[in-house]
């Protein structure tokens, strides 16, 4: 078997070294092995250059080859452009082959213009945190810069996007994601968003929320919708026609059995509590009764996404009677706030959710009843109050066993309610007559 490799290249070397007499067969063996070892390297440098998209070998290529094959890579010849090779024959059958060096005209090279001075090196210091406050100078980003950030592209291509950031109006930022509606979808959305704010046809509205409660091919326009509710409701908090009409939307979307609205749950809430425990909703023309008609709506809705939503959120209902019960016992809010709070909180949380939540803290509010009933202008809103916390003690007898136990005088349970629920609602309770009531406010003779 013949070696590719010349043998006469194996002598020279081993002369170069000192090594003048070598056998035949030895040369043969070292030659087919340096052929085999040429060959090895040029097939991982191979793979190199197809794995770079490329259709000529590079030296960068043959210095992987040999790292990967734990050899010592060569040096001197680091170059992306291909290797220009020039021939030379200093006998004959002998051509010597050489590197071709590139020639420069000294006359150009001297008038050349001179390249830029780069810029001295130059440190300063600021602060980036100040007891854990990043302080607002130019060095520290802000918070508008950070967001502008996030849309940027990320690496090589990111130039165009960066320069528009500096100002330059000539370069257009595009988004991550870009939704696209179909035209019938957006005027789809358009009727229904005009039919439900128009307040001289009755039944378009309804014919927008049949539609809303019934169409299967929703799912696009249902964040759309959940914008475009939170937007009417924070900025038109004084209409109490707008707010009705919001949560009549929102009741009809819930409604649909089509649609898959967990992802959404959260960003209806906020409009929906907005709805319930305001402070001020309508204006002074409006009737109280409309104000709590549409604190009652919101409540149900409330209630009807606890209660369909609960179980695929095992934290959704503790939060929302976590911030109802915060509303209730805020001496902050309003009386009106209270009633929307405690109107929801009693049909959320049910009987023993009243017994553990509700009835504990009334003593601490009956100060805040005394003070609205002695009040001609709050007098009608505690009224309001205590008949809905009446409801709530009703909720939580509602699963008790009366006992049969001997029933005290009068002045004694009034004595007895008054310590435990306050004045107001334990006069209340006594002056309904219900001794089954008397009995759960007063934890006695209960037979769960």
């Amino acid at each position: 078997m013949s070696s590719l490799w010349n043998p006469d290249n194996v002598r020279d070397v081993a002369e170069s070294v000192g090594i003048s007499q070598m056998n035949k067969e030895v040369v043969d063996d070292l030659a087919r092995d340096i052929d085999f070892r040429v060959s090895q390297v040029i097939e991982e440098a191979l793979k190199f250059m197809r794995h770079a998209r490329r259709t000529t070998l590079h030296t960068d290529d043959i210095t992987q080859a040999l790292r990967v094959l734990d050899v010592e890579p060569l040096f001197g010849y680091d170059t992306t452009r291909p290797m220009r090779f020039g021939e030379a024959s200093i006998g004959p059958g002998q051509p010597l082959y050489y590197i071709e060096d590139e020639e420069v005209d000294f006359e150009k090279l001297i008038n050349a213009p001179l390249p830029k001075v780069p810029r001295d090196v130059s440190f300063t210091a600021h602060w980036l945190a100040v007891d854990g406050v990043q302080p607002s100078i130019p060095q520290n980003p802000s918070t508008h810069d950070s967001r502008n950030t996030d849309l940027l592209p990320k690496g090589p291509g990111a130039n165009p996007s960066l320069s528009a950031l500096a100002g330059n109006d000539s370069v257009a930022i595009k988004p991550l994601v870009k939704h696209v509606l179909s035209s019938e979808l957006q005027l789809y959305f358009e009727r229904i968003t005009t039919a439900v704010l128009d307040e001289t046809n009755e039944e378009y509205r309804n014919a927008a929320y049949n539609s809303l409660h019934t169409d299967p091919g929703l799912h696009q326009l249902v964040p759309y919708f959940v914008h475009f509710v939170n937007e009417k409701v924070t900025h038109s908090i004084k209409e109490l026609f707008v707010l009705r009409q919001m949560l009549c939307l929102l009741e009809a979307i819930l409604r649909n059995q089509s649609l898959f609205i967990e992802p959404y749950i959260a960003s209806f809430i906020p409009s929906i509590i907005t709805c319930l425990t305001g402070k001020h909703l309508g204006n002074s023309s409006d009737s109280p009764s409309a104000v709590y008609s549409l604190r009652e709506l919101a409540a149900s809705l409330i209630v009807s996404i606890s209660q369909r939503h609960g179980k695929s959120s095992h934290t959704l209902k503790p939060r929302l009677a976590r911030t109802l019960l915060k509303t209730f016992l805020d001496p902050t809010k309003p009386l009106p706030s209270h009633y929307g709070a405690l109107f929801a909180l009693q049909r959320m949380v049910g009987p023993a959710g009243v017994r553990t939540l509700i009835i504990p803290n009334l003593r601490l509010y009956d100060a805040i009843l005394r003070e609205g009933m002695a009040d001609d202008v709050k007098r009608a809103d505690a009224e309001q109050v205590i008949s809905v916390l009446m409801a709530a003690l009703m909720v939580g007898a509602s699963d008790v066993v009366e006992g049969a136990n001997g029933v005290a005088s009068e002045p004694e349970l009034r004595t007895r309610l008054v310590d435990k629920v306050g004045e107001v609602m334990g006069t209340k309770v006594v002056d309904s007559g219900n001794m089954k009531l008397v009995k759960v406010v007063l934890h006695t003779n209960i037979d769960i």
